[in-house]
C-alpha cells in the first residue's frame, strides 16, 4: 500500500518526537542520513552487556518516534513510499535480532565456562601435581611427586629430605626433554623402608656443565571444588584453593 499523505508540513510532531526540520529539514535524503546514524548508533551498542540494554530500547525509541515524524511531516509533492519505509524497519529489526542473538550466545558462553565446574568435579580424589616440594610417603605404598623442566636437561637429581632436612634418599634421571615429569617414591633408603609421614623434595638439574632451573611439583589429593568469580578452585589442603591454571598434571 502507498503511503500518501496524512498532514502538512505545519501538522506538530507527535510529543516526544523530533522533528523532521529539526534533523535536516523535511526532505527524505536528510531523514534517511538520520535513520542510518540511529542504525549506527544502535549497531555499536551490540556487544554491551545487560546494563546498555535499556540505551539500546532508548535508541530504538527514538528511531521509531523519527518514522513517525516522518510520516506526519512528509511532503505531499514528495511523500514516503513503501519500500523506504520497509526498508527502514527492517533494518532495525536486523539490528534488534543481532543484539538477541549476541544475547544468546553469551548466554551459552556463561553457561560453557560453568562447565569448567563439572570438569573440575571429575577430579575429586584423584591426585594432581601442583608448585611445592612436600612428597607424602602413605602408610602402604609409595609416596608420589613430579618436576617441571622449561628444556631439556642431561641429567636431573632428585633428593629426599625428611623433616630435619637430612637428605634419606637420592634418585638419578638422565636425558629428559622440557616440560612436566612425574616420579614415584617407594619410600625406602638403601634397602630399608623408611616410617610413613611428610617429606619434602629437592630437584636440581643440568644440561651438560650449565644447571637449569628445575621447578619441584607436589602430588595433591584434590579434596573439594569450590565455584569461584573466576573459574573453579581445587582444594588440595589446608592452604588456599587453588585455581585450576596451578594443575601441571592429573595423576
Amino acid at each position: 500500500m502507498f503511503l500518501s499523505p496524512v498532514a502538512t508540513k505545519n501538522t506538530p510532531p507527535p510529543a516526544g518526537a523530533t522533528p523532521a526540520a529539526a534533523v535536516g529539514g523535511a526532505g527524505t535524503g536528510s531523514n534517511v542520513s538520520e535513520f542510518e546514524r540511529l542504525l549506527g548508533q544502535l549497531g555499536e551498542q551490540r556487544g554491551t552487556d545487560r546494563a546498555g540494554r535499556a540505551s539500546d530500547d532508548e535508541t530504538e525509541d527514538r528511531f521509531l518516534k523519527l518514522l513517525v515524524a516522518q510520516m506526519n511531516n512528509q511532503d505531499p509533492l514528495n511523500p514516503l513510499d513503501n519500500a523506504q519505509v520497509t526498508s527502514q524497519m527492517a533494518q532495525i529489526n536486523t539490528v534488534r535480532g543481532i543484539q538477541d542473538l549476541n544475547g544468546k550466545l553469551q548466554a551459552m558462553l556463561d553457561k560453557g565456562n560453568g562447565g569448567g565446574l563439572a570438569e573440575a568435579s571429575s577430579m575429586l580424589g584423584r591426585r594432581v601435581l601442583v608448585e611445592g616440594n612436600r612428597i607424602e610417603l602413605p602408610d602402604e605404598g609409595g609416596g608420589r611427586g613430579g618436576f617441571e623442566l622449561p628444556e631439556q636437561a642431561t641429567g636431573v637429581k632428585i633428593e629426599i629430605l625428611d623433616r630435619t632436612g637430612a637428605v634419606v634418599d637420592t634418585r638419578m634421571r638422565s636425558n629428559l626433554p622440557a616440560g612436566v615429569h612425574a616420579f614415584e617414591w617407594d619410600g625406602r633408603a638403601a634397602g630399608t623402608a623408611l616410617p610413613p609421614g611428610e617429606y619434602t623434595m629437592r630437584v636440581s638439574a643440568t644440561a651438560g656443565e650449565r644447571a637449569v632451573q628445575a621447578v619441584a611439583l607436589s602430588a595433591q589429593r584434590v579434596q573439594a571444588v569450590i565455584p569461584g568469580a573466576d573459574g573453579a578452585l581445587l582444594q588440595t589442603g589446608a592452604g588456599a584453593p587453588r585455581p585450576m591454571s596451578d594443575v601441571r598434571a592429573v595423576l
